[in-house]
């Protein structure tokens, strides 16, 4: 449990903990490690923050890695990940 059981859903959302396989050959596929996303209704809140971006087809959350694995139509500005992340209330770590 992260410790923001109020507000993340702690114990109530299950998030695969596996990326899927894609075919990249038609889209770009990146993964970012995302400081204290730590249960999955961490994992929710910043797979679905990301999912809003332009272009973005898959977002998987690893909670055990503290990654994120995004799937896109095309590469993604890392500073436009960065933001929507932090808008979430996480941080990219570098």
């Amino acid at each position: 449990m992260c410790g923001n059981e109020s507000s993340c859903g702690c114990g109530t959302v299950t998030i695969d903990s596996a990326p899927a396989a894609a075919d990249t050959s038609t889209g770009a596929r990146s993964t970012y490690q995302v400081s204290g996303m730590t249960c999955g209704g961490c994992a929710k809140k910043v797979s679905g923050h990301v999912s809003e971006i332009a272009g973005v087809t898959d977002v998987q959350a690893d909670v055990a890695a503290g990654t994120i694995t995004v799937l896109s139509d095309n590469p993604l500005d890392t500073a436009e990940v960065r933001a929507v992340v932090q808008r979430a209330g996480y941080q990219l770590v570098d």
